[in-house]
C-alpha cells in the first residue's frame, strides 16, 4: 500500500503537469477568442474580470491539490475493497472516462440541486459574460462542498486512484473549451453526442426555461437519457438568479455559505432549520 501511495503522489504531480502542459494551450486560445470577439464587436473582456477569473482559478488549485494529498488514504482504503482488477490499457481508460463523466453528471446536477454543494458551485456561475475565462471562475471551497466523494466509487469499483485524479482532470479540461460564445454550433452528430459551447451556454444561462438544464461534462448523451436536456434558442442572460454585484474574489466564494448558514440560524424548528443545508437553493421555509 506503501508503494501505491508514492506512486499516487507521483501521479498527482503528473496531473498537475498535464494542467500546466495545458496552460499555453488556454492562454492562447482565450487570447483567439479575444480578437475573434473583438473583430466580431462582440467584446466579453475585461482586464479586471479575467484577472479576477485567474485568482480564482489559482486558489482553487491551491485546494484541491491539498485536498487530494490528504483525501489519499480515503481512496486507496476504499481501492483495497475493490470489486475486480481493472487492467489500465486503452478499453479500460476509455471506460474510465466514459464512467467518470457520469458521475460528473450527478455530482454537476447535485451542485445545483442540494444548497450546501451550491455554495460552492454558484461562484462559477456567477459571472454575467461568457468567455473561455469564465471556466477558470471556480471555488477554492470545492473540497468542503464533497466534490470528490463523487469519484470514490470508481476506486470501490477497481480503478485505481491516480488513473481516477488524471482522468478528472482531463474531464476538466475538456469542459475548459466549452464556455465560448465564439463558436455557435458544432456539427449535428458533434451535438448530439457531446458537450459543446451551445449546450453549455444554456447551463450557464438564467432564462426561465434554461435553469438547471444541460449537466454535461464531456458527454451530453447523460442530460438526454435524465431528462435535464434543453437546447438552445432564445439569446442567453448569464448570471445567477440572485445576481450579486462585487469585484471581490472572497465575496464570490463565501457569499452563498454566508446566507445558508444565515438561514440556518434562524428560529424555528431543528428540521426544518436543517433543511436549508440540504434542500434545493431556491426553497423558502412554509409559514409557520
Amino acid at each position: 500500500m506503501f508503494s501505491d501511495l508514492i506512486t499516487t503522489i507521483q501521479q498527482i504531480g503528473l496531473e498537475k503537469i498535464f494542467l500546466l502542459l495545458m496552460a499555453p494551450v488556454f492562454i492562447v486560445c482565450m487570447t483567439t477568442e479575444f480578437f475573434v470577439l473583438r473583430r466580431r464587436q462582440q467584446q466579453t473582456y475585461s482586464a479586471h474580470e479575467t484577472g479576477t477569473n485567474i485568482v480564482l482559478a489559482l486558489s482553487h488549485a491551491v485546494t484541491d491539490g491539498i485536498a487530494w494529498a490528504v483525501l489519499l488514504g480515503l481512496f486507496y482504503g476504499v481501492y483495497q475493497h475493490r470489486l475486480f482488477d481493472i487492467p489500465f490499457n486503452g478499453w479500460t481508460l476509455l471506460l474510465l472516462i466514459v464512467l467518470q463523466d457520469f458521475f460528473y453528471y450527478w455530482f454537476h446536477r447535485g451542485s445545483h440541486r442540494i444548497r450546501w454543494m451550491w455554495a460552492s458551485h454558484v461562484t462559477h456561475h456567477s459571472s454575467q459574460t461568457m468567455n473561455l475565462s469564465t471556466a477558470l471562475r471556480q471555488s477554492l471551497t470545492y473540497p468542503l462542498s464533497g466534490m470528490w466523494a463523487f469519484w470514490l466509487p470508481l476506486a470501490w469499483l477497481g480503478f485505481k486512484p491516480e488513473h481516477v485524479i488524471l482522468v478528472v482532470a482531463v474531464n476538466l479540461g475538456y469542459q475548459f473549451f466549452v464556455h465560448t460564445e465564439a463558436v455557435r454550433f458544432m456539427p449535428r452528430w458533434f451535438e448530439a453526442v457531446f458537450n459543446t459551447p451551445s449546450h453549455h451556454r444554456v447551463h450557464h444561462a438564467r432564462n426561465p426555461q434554461y435553469i438547471d438544464r444541460n449537466y454535461a461534462g464531456v458527454l451530453v448523451i447523460w442530460d438526454k437519457l435524465f431528462g435535464s436536456f434543453v437546447p438552445e434558442q432564445e439569446r442567453c442572460d448569464y448570471g445567477i438568479t440572485r445576481q450579486i454585484h462585487t469585484r471581490n474574489p472572497i465575496t464570490m466564494m463565501f457569499h452563498e455559505w454566508r446566507d445558508m448558514f444565515g438561514d440556518l440560524r434562524r428560529p424555528g424548528p431543528l428540521r426544518t432549520r436543517l433543511k436549508h443545508l440540504w434542500a434545493p437553493p431556491e426553497w423558502v421555509r412554509p409559514p409557520e
